[in-house]
């Protein structure tokens, strides 16, 4: 990787966003450091959003340009805009702290913007331990997306920096959902939001607990909300049939629960909800058929399938959320599963 010099404009500007990553942020821009040469300097910029931890003098230790933000209402959107912002070069790489950059991704995929309808590319993120839990094993699968022209990316992607400002960069206000719905923006212009088969991420979920897997999905919930409700009359109305399904799945299975539990109560017997664990099982195992495109084994798909349904729970719980805050005109602040 080459730096920038005092006398040399940088072909990309890498921004890293964090808060208290600690070694995960070390590995990230240890990862960064050692990318094959994308054909220019490069420059590496961290945000820190308020970190309790040393992150900001691992940021320095590794030469990174390091930018702290302390707002009221910490969000990624927040530390995003904050390093573009700062950013010199035409391309830029946005990392989250606990990403891994495979060494090719950069590039391998610059060559892409050569089409000039081409604004963002994305390629896999894949976990780097879905061997450490069950939950990590099954959100796996969750960061697989065929490839080709998308709707929207993640937080890792690489942008033309310029199409970036055009569109104002992300909505801070967002707790959750900021990429997508700057995509949708980004779109309305006209561009292409390219998904390419290759390896891009490793990410370090690290995710361990019923509790931080009901907050992952509860964020979500609350990004299905706020999103859609802000698109529903534009042009590219994103998450609006996703946040209606939600509504109508979610409510049906906690419904079905809510009756085998009682149901049991009442007659003594564990019929009722072995009747309702089954038909929870056959949509499960339905879920996973269709998504065996994805890999993995039976019995990761078969994860995947269950987590496809369980998480419409918490999902639903923070659509509610998200639309309670509304009414009460309550801000939420950053809802954090690690």
């Amino acid at each position: 990787m080459t730096e920038p010099t005092l006398s040399t404009k940088p072909l990309l500007s890498v921004v890293v966003i964090g808060r208290n990553e600690g070694e995960r942020l070390s590995r990230c821009l240890a990862s960064v450091r050692g990318m094959r040469d994308p054909g220019g300097p490069v420059e590496i910029i961290y945000v820190d959003s308020a970190s309790r931890d040393d992150s900001v003098a691992r940021a320095r230790a590794f030469g990174a340009k390091v930018v702290e933000v302390k707002p009221e209402r910490p969000s990624a959107a927040l530390g995003r805009n904050a390093g573009w912002r700062e950013a010199k070069a035409p391309y830029l790489l946005f990392l989250d702290g606990d990403t891994v950059l495979h060494p090719d991704f950069v590039a391998d995929s610059l060559p892409e913007f050569d089409d000039p309808r081409i604004a963002v590319v994305w390629g896999h993120r894949r976990e780097l331990h879905p061997e450490h839990s069950l939950f990590n094993r099954a959100l796996d699968l969750d960061w697989v997306y065929p490839p080709g022209p998308s709707d929207f990316c993640g937080g890792d992607a690489l942008m033309r920096a310029e199409v970036v400002r055009s569109v104002g960069g992300f909505d801070a206000s967002l707790i959750a959902g900021e990429e997508p719905e700057m995509c949708q923006r980004i779109r309305a212009l006209g561009f292409i939001i390219l998904h390419v088969d290759r390896p891009m991420t490793g990410h370090d979920l690290a995710m361990k607990t019923w509790a931080s897997y009901w907050k992952r999905a509860f964020r979500a919930g609350y990004a299905y909300a706020e999103v859609s409700e802000r698109l529903r009359s534009t042009e590219f109305p994103l998450w609006v049939a996703d946040a209606r399904r939600n509504l109508l799945r979610g409510g049906f299975l906690s419904l079905l629960l809510t009756v085998g539990a009682s149901a049991s109560a009442v007659v003594k017997s564990m019929l009722p909800l072995g009747l309702v664990m089954a038909v929870f099982l056959a949509l499960a195992l339905r879920s996973a058929w269709k998504a065996r495109w994805k890999g993995g084994g039976f019995w990761t798909l078969l994860l995947y399938g269950i987590h496809s349904h369980l998480q419409q729970i918490p999902i639903l719980a923070g659509q509610i959320a998200c639309r309670i805050d509304r009414l009460r005109k309550r801000r939420r602040f950053l809802i954090e599963y690690k």
